[in-house]
């Protein structure tokens, strides 16, 4: 334990420009979802304390909105607005009308109808009667529909990062990627305290709008004034300084390779180029990148050859040959899609089966066939997706001829850890990933071709294409670039020694001479 707050308060010093951003980020996101949607359920929960008899249909409206999964309601929004903070504002928003909207209808009904009564007998009409009688006596229900509220935004504001909202949220994206629990509380902690903080300030406001015992929404007010003053000063100041005027901006996936591919990317078309790029990545899953490159919020990402056939067409029976499938992938895309699938590098991101190195020199194991001499002794674990799969070990005794003895499902999080402790001997892998490099391991060559090729390269929208025609000469510089080693150690540099995968990519094409400045 004394060694993780070692570890925990070493990121926090090196980190602590990350964390400012992120944080600053994830207030504005939670404030402005939480303002619009105050301004939108407060005026309809008024209107049905006049109309109750569509009270329950639109409350019970808000409540489906509720239940909508954020991860496919953050997806599907992507198709209509784009990635970015968007997308991400609609849904909290969306998810924070409930309790607004429920509890302000609430707090108006329960006024004392003898108090309304003595209003109306003074002779206030309806509207003097809201805004000096039922609302500031609503006002203490309100405030605890919005504090629910402001609590709930706060939390879920974690998963904008995955439609590119930024946010604390990709601090700990980052830390599920890593399996650093560091990186998880450097995320988690600060968005935990400000949900606590919000709700001191909001529960405080609600304090003062009792006051006396006659209620009053001048606090709430004040609230709601300064809230707005410290999320419009900054879109107002990036206005003034131009930000977010990119020619191209390029997207990739989660992990630390389709970053670092991003920016090989970029490096290259600004150095030939006039164009100003931006990078915007991670970017969450493959349906939100693709999805974002169908709308024209991104130009580029990289992308699998496998992938594109397997998920992106639906093509079940393709090629194991590398060029074969590479050029089905590059025309099935173009012809079904109109996007462009550059040429590929020269590693692949796959399937794979890897053992300790020292165990694999020992048994003098270096292809998988290898292996069934020792089926009975070796203990395998493998990830619950790849057991599964036809093209992983559920195919794996019909191409190879044998199977293991001694296999166990594990969690795809855990598998390296307990390669480390001895618990297995052998796992599956994807070929480039970090931790290879990290816990000296040895990826076995498929010498059967159990795995089928997905070979990285750039996918280019169809609009991308057509403006910058000279984007792919110059994104062809990379093809057969990079071995499967080669990009081990570069996500091992960027995932485990936590480097910018921007400087990465850079020393990657000045080692490979295309970079002349």
């Amino acid at each position: 334990m004394e060694s993780f707050w070692s570890s925990y308060f070493t990121l926090f010093e090196e980190r602590s420009d990350l964390l400012l951003q992120s944080f600053w980020e994830h207030l504005q996101l939670s404030l402005i979802s939480l303002l619009i949607a105050v301004a939108i359920a407060i005026p309809i929960g008024i209107v049905l304390t006049r109309y109750t008899r569509y009270s329950e249909y639109v409350i019970g409206i808000a409540a489906v909105l509720q239940t909508i999964p954020s991860l496919a309601l953050l997806g599907f929004l992507v198709l209509f607005v784009g990635i970015g903070t968007t997308p991400a504002i609609i849904a909290l928003t969306a998810y924070a009308l409930l309790p607004v909207l429920r509890n302000t209808y609430t707090g108006i009904k329960e006024v004392d109808p003898a108090l309304v009564e003595a209003a109306r007998g003074m002779g206030m009409n309806s509207r003097k009667r809201l805004l000096k009688v039922e609302l500031p006596l609503a006002m203490p229900t309100v405030m605890a529909g919005i504090r629910t509220s402001m609590v709930l935004i706060v939390g879920t504001a974690t998963l904008a990062a995955l439609v590119g909202g930024g946010g604390l949220g990709q601090i700990i994206m980052l830390g599920i990627q890593r399996t650093s629990n560091e990186y998880i509380l450097f995320g988690a902690l600060p968005a935990t305290l400000l949900a606590l903080f919000f709700d001191f300030v909001l529960r405080f406001t609600e304090r003062r709008s009792e006051k006396k015992g006659t209620g009053s929404y001048k606090p709430m007010l004040a609230v709601v004034l300064i809230a707005l003053l410290i999320v419009t000063i900054p879109p107002t100041v990036n206005a003034v300084r131009g930000v977010g005027q990119a020619d191209i901006v390029i997207g990739g996936k989660m992990g630390p390779e389709p970053p670092i591919l991003a920016n090989m990317y970029k490096e290259l078309i600004e150095q030939e180029t006039d164009l100003e790029v931006e990078v915007i990545a991670p970017l969450g899953t493959t349906s939100v990148n693709f999805n974002a490159l169908e709308v024209g919020d991104i130009a580029i990402y990289p992308e699998f050859t496998g992938t594109v056939l397997a998920d992106l067409l639906n093509i079940e029976n393709f090629s194991y040959d590398e060029r074969e499938s590479f050029e089905q992938a590059r025309d099935e895309m173009y012809e079904q899609l109109g996007h462009t699938l550059l040429e590929p590098m020269g590693f692949q991101n796959t399937y794979a089966i890897a053992m300790p190195r020292a165990l694999a020199e020992e048994l003098e194991v270096e292809t998988i066939s290898d292996l069934e001499p020792y089926a009975n002794e070796l203990e395998a674990g493998f990830t619950f997706e790849f057991a599964d799969r036809e093209d992983g070990y559920a195919g794996f005794e019909d191409v190879y001829g044998f199977s293991f003895s001694n296999v166990t499902t594990i969690d795809v999080s855990t598998r390296y850890q307990a390669i480390s402790n001895g618990s297995i001997q052998l796992s599956d892998v994807f070929s480039t990933d970090p931790q290879i490099v990290e816990y000296d391991m040895v990826v076995l060559e498929d010498d059967a071709t159990l795995f089928p090729p997905y070979q990285a390269a750039p996918l280019v929208s169809n609009h991308a294409i057509s403006e910058y025609p000279e984007l792919e000469a110059i994104l062809n510089q990379l093809a057969g670039i990079g071995s499967e080693d080669e990009i081990s150690e570069l996500n091992y540099r960027v995932d485990i020694n936590d480097e910018d995968p921007a400087a990465v990519a850079r020393d990657f094409l000045n080692e490979k001479g295309l970079l002349t400045n």
